[in-house]
């Protein structure tokens, strides 16, 4: 029988030397991934790596950019808003329009006031070059102490207090110093949103749906002649001019009213403008909404979104544990938001959050009370 061979070798020896090659790319591939720590989370972190770095290094370039397209948004909205809306309803009723003035306006101060003091208000960060007796731990990246609930931000390339997030959008971290006037922010924006579709349904109905076909012209014009139906069932054309059967009765006339077309209302330029306003506010009601319906969340358990997940790890590694952890910020939902919004020290609702204040958080956001603490007044700390 006669044997294969390639290159002086036989197909026993082939087949080794193949078996050979595959274990040392299978030795070498796991030389290069494998670890105490490897898992699916670790693989897609090390994949995820270059959009982190891309982040970590030019979020910070595109923040004016962001800023800047939602000033030209809300700039838009409202422009339009007083463009279309405003004359339709004061030619429908002048009392609503007095209302609508004031409510509208009333959320517009609150959405322009609390985004910019959201931008231009600092976060807050640990001071530099002084000993922290609050300091629970280290900062890896700033090798400096880090007070509690501070966390590094790797846009602003430092330590941020009570640290929520770094917001594109506001080119500016959300932390202690501004984490009031950005979730109110959200909340009036959302609310203004939510007034606009509200009070633009009539509009939109009429000038999109109902007035749609009205400027259309006919590409090809219909032919023949009129025909009826005798009482026999056939279809017989009609020759006379006259409405009805009688030839000695004259056309019949009617004075209906003629519709009045608004045609400026119904260009083509307002109705890409109303569609623009349908769905800028209704994308703006879906994102910010929910993001506002998410930090609510928060603020009622006490609690940042970073720390949410660490709260999240530290709940899952007490019950394998059979511990119950307990979030030691968490005051209970009225005395969270009270803290939260600032009503301490004899400030009101009304004058607190449905108007402007310009009021700082209550402390320096270097030390917390704590549910362990003596019981304290609503003053904080």
């Amino acid at each position: 029988m006669a044997r294969i061979t390639w290159r002086g070798h036989s197909t026993q020896e082939l087949l080794s030397i193949l078996r050979l090659r595959w274990s040392y790319m299978k030795h070498c591939w796991h030389s290069l991934t494998f670890n105490a720590h490897m898992n699916s989370s670790y693989a897609s972190d090390v994949c995820l790596t270059p959009i982190f770095w891309f982040v970590d290094n030019y979020t910070h370039c595109l923040g004016p950019f962001f800023v800047v397209g939602v000033a030209a948004l809300t700039t838009s909205v409202v422009s339009i808003a007083y463009w279309i809306g405003l004359p339709f309803w004061w030619a429908k009723s002048q009392l609503v329009t007095y209302f609508l003035l004031i409510v509208g306006n009333w959320l517009l101060l609150n959405v322009v006031f609390h985004y910019v003091m959201a931008v231009i208000t600092p976060a807050g960060h640990p001071p530099e070059g002084v000993s922290l007796v609050e300091a629970v731990s280290m900062c890896g990246k700033c090798i400096a102490p880090k007070p509690p609930r501070t966390h590094h931000c790797s846009i602003c390339n430092r330590c941020i207090l009570k640290m929520d997030h770094h917001c594109p959008w506001l080119n500016n971290c959300v932390g202690y110093g501004n984490h009031r006037y950005f979730f109110l922010y959200m909340t009036y924006t959302t609310l203004g949103c939510l007034f606009l579709i509200l009070f633009g349904l009539e509009i939109g109905h009429k000038y999109l749906w109902l007035d749609h076909g009205e400027n259309w012209t006919e590409i090809e014009p219909l032919e023949g002649q009129p025909v009826k139906f005798n009482l026999s069932g056939h279809i017989i054309p009609v020759t006379h001019p006259n409405e009805y059967d009688e030839f000695m009765l004259p056309p019949a006339v009617h004075n209906l009213p003629t519709p009045i077309v608004d045609t400026d209302a119904a260009s083509p330029g307002r109705r890409r403008a109303l569609w623009f306003m349908a769905f800028t506010n209704v994308a703006v009601v879906l994102a910010l909404g929910s993001l506002s319906i998410w930090h609510a969340k928060l603020i009622t358990r006490g609690e940042t979104s970073v720390e949410a997940h660490i709260n999240e790890a530290e709940r899952k590694r007490h019950l394998q544990q059979q511990r119950i952890y307990i979030n030691p910020y968490n005051f209970g939902t009225k005395k969270n938001w009270k803290l939260f919004l600032g009503l301490v020290r004899g400030r009101s609702f009304w004058r607190t959050v449905l108007l402007p204040s310009w009021h700082k958080p209550e402390g320096t956001g270097l030390s917390f009370h704590t549910v362990n603490d003596v019981p304290f007044e609503d003053e904080w700390p």
